[in-house]
């Protein structure tokens, strides 16, 4: 998956913190590649039992030294993270557990702000903004004016979305650029990407079934009725680029100004 082909899955952000620090307060080992929710964790250690397994049984947390099949409590919303879309159920997880916000940043009076949002230090949020749900953004970005970010968004370090951008669903690595009049719905952009103005992804098919992409020369369902692009470290896009639901780019991979992008991009 290309944007994990520079972003090794253990040290992946998921809403700003790497997945390998994730939970290191609490007494248990986690799989290197699985994604453990805190109710989960919490869950397992009340149990009286020492393994969280998913619902194919493979062990995703365990108690001591080794996991126990024998001694298995079934996860909730915890997953093992095979494919790159499954970062976005982490995310998804994880922001939905926010109770307040924490503003570190600078917030124009004339943005709205609708539900819990972490903003980080020497960040602002310019005048016309809406952010609606649950919503981190890190530190050093730049967001609006008059864009629209919705929940379950992360938004790493010195990040630039530029006005009339809408974003929803997705998580967007640090020093990237979402240039204006785009739209990024369901999808993963990686390290030092710059979208081109009215940069567009589609991320809903017509019949309205679940996504199908091509993982090593076979169509994978992904599981999600709604999902936009994986875009690998300093792709840049040209202007009025649209993006079919599921496509793939490769690392450093271009667009042309107005491209349909109908296959994975691997140049």
């Amino acid at each position: 998956m290309p944007v994990l082909l520079t972003n090794p899955l253990e040290t992946f952000p998921i809403g700003n913190l790497p997945l390998n620090e994730h939970l290191t307060d609490l007494p248990i080992h986690r799989h290197p590649h699985a994604w453990v929710s805190r109710i989960d964790a919490l869950a397992l250690l009340y149990s009286g039992k020492s393994t969280l397994i998913d619902a194919k049984g493979a062990a995703l947390a365990w108690l001591g030294i080794a996991p126990d099949p024998d001694s298995a409590h079934e996860a909730g919303s915890s997953l093992m993270l095979v494919h790159s879309w499954d970062l976005l159920a982490a995310n998804e997880d994880y922001l939905s557990r926010f109770l307040e916000s924490n503003i570190c940043g600078e917030v124009h009076e004339s943005a709205v702000l609708d539900g819990c949002v972490h903003l980080g230090k020497n960040s602002r949020i310019l005048p016309g903004v809406v952010i609606e749900g649950n919503v981190i953004i890190g530190e050093h970005c730049k967001i609006g004016p008059n864009c629209y970010i919705r929940g379950s968004t992360s938004i790493g370090d010195h990040c630039h979305i530029g006005h009339a951008v809408e974003i929803k669903n997705s998580i967007i690595l640090s020093n990237s650029s979402i240039g204006h009049l785009s739209y990024v719905g369901d999808s993963v952009i990686g390290r030092g990407v710059n979208f081109g103005a009215g940069t567009i992804t589609s991320n809903l098919r017509h019949d309205g079934n679940n996504h199908r992409t091509p993982v090593a020369g076979q169509l994978v369902d992904t599981g999600r009725r709604k999902f936009g692009t994986i875009v690998g470290d300093g792709v840049h896009t040209g202007i009025n680029t649209s993006i079919y639901p599921g496509r793939k780019f490769a690392p450093g991979s271009t667009t042309l100004p107005g491209e349909v992008v109908q296959k994975d991009k691997t140049s």
